[in-house]
């Protein structure tokens, strides 16, 4: 090579260096990276990265500017009818947890039962939060007042009177749809995951694969992380995304995967999201303030993951009703999943 070649080479291939180098950077800081030393921990996410997926990844106005049910929308009557298919065996499990009245470090709002007389009682209960099992409705989560599909009410006319839209009442008739769950502790044969275990796409790809059921379109996706089997072995722990709060859950890095499988409905037996995590709460806001995906919180799964695996079938009909509270923020809810 002549010397004048090689001082026009040399210049050009310095500049595609620093290309490569650039543009593995730039991957680099938009994707979860486990630490080396402990590949256990969340994997941090770019808050950025999900500032962008706010107006990406949105399903405000794709169901028209007056939208009040989000992806609900897509059990249409054929995934109904689908759904009703898939009861063969006649074997109906309940998804809820029993109403517990016992106060403790995860339960700070006990239900309350009071006898009225031997043949009347009352109940009352906070719901919300990392006990109860419940339905959240897309009028629970806001940012700055903002819901939905850019539903903003005003704050004092909800507190007198409730939620005008988005409110648990817009899912009186109730949700029929094929059910899909994913058991992350089967799939990785322990009982369950140690508290602030993370769950990527890969865990639930890897599961779909090994089960044989792949999550689509008009689906209620169900993750066990096996909170109720830790909880009956090693006793209540501080759970959720307040300070010292510990529990497996979805990593933020899931949330495109959400859309683009395009989930109806979705549950777990914890609020749906990892902590601690670099975004506290990600995957459970998201969803319902800008997905649009109502979601099952604090539901015990460990009796439909028996039957599921006795059965060797990790699909079903999913039925739920919630109580219809004209205004309200959500309803406890019992779903039944229905082999």
């Amino acid at each position: 090579m002549n010397n004048s070649r090689m001082m026009t080479t040399i210049p050009a291939l310095a500049a595609l260096l620093l290309a490569v180098v650039l543009t593995s950077v730039s991957a680099l800081s938009q994707a979860p990276v486990p630490p080396a030393d402990r590949p256990d921990v969340d994997r941090d996410l770019d808050p950025a990265v999900l500032e962008g997926w706010k107006t990406e990844l949105s399903n405000w106005g794709r169901w028209g500017d007056d939208d009040e049910i989000g992806t609900l929308n897509l059990i249409t009557p054929a995934k109904r009818r689908e759904a009703a298919a898939l009861v063969t065996e006649g074997i109906s499990v309940s998804l809820a947890a029993d109403a517990d009245t016992v106060e403790a470090v995860d339960n700070p709002n006990p239900w309350q039962h009071e006898m009225t007389s031997i043949a009347s009682d009352r109940l009352a209960v906070s719901y919300h939060g990392i006990t109860h099992s419940h339905l959240d409705a897309l009028g629970h989560v806001n940012d700055d007042g903002v819901f939905y599909n850019g539903y903003r009410p005003d704050p004092d006319e909800v507190i007198a009177n409730g939620h005008p839209k988005q409110s648990i009442h817009n899912i009186k008739n109730g949700v029929f749809t094929r059910g899909v769950l994913i058991d992350i502790p089967r799939l990785k044969g322990v009982p369950y995951l140690e508290p602030g275990t993370p769950i990527y796409i890969e865990d639930l790809e890897a599961w779909e694969a090994q089960a044989g059921a792949r999550v689509g379109p008009g689906d209620a996706l169900f993750v066990r992380t096996g909170v109720w089997a830790r909880r009956a072995v090693e006793g209540p722990w501080l759970r959720g995304r307040s300070e010292g709060g510990r529990s497996a859950g979805l990593h933020p890095s899931v949330i495109p995967w959400l859309k683009e499988r395009d989930i109806a409905i979705m549950g777990s037996d914890h609020p749906h999201y990892v902590s601690p995590s670099n975004l506290p709460g990600a995957i459970h806001d998201f969803a319902l303030l800008h997905l649009g995906i109502n979601l099952f919180d604090n539901l015990d799964l460990e009796a439909l993951a028996e039957t599921a695996a006795e059965l060797d079938r990790w699909e079903f009909l999913l039925t739920a009703a919630p109580l219809p509270i004209v205004g309200g923020t959500g309803s406890p809810i019992n779903p039944l999943a229905t082999f």
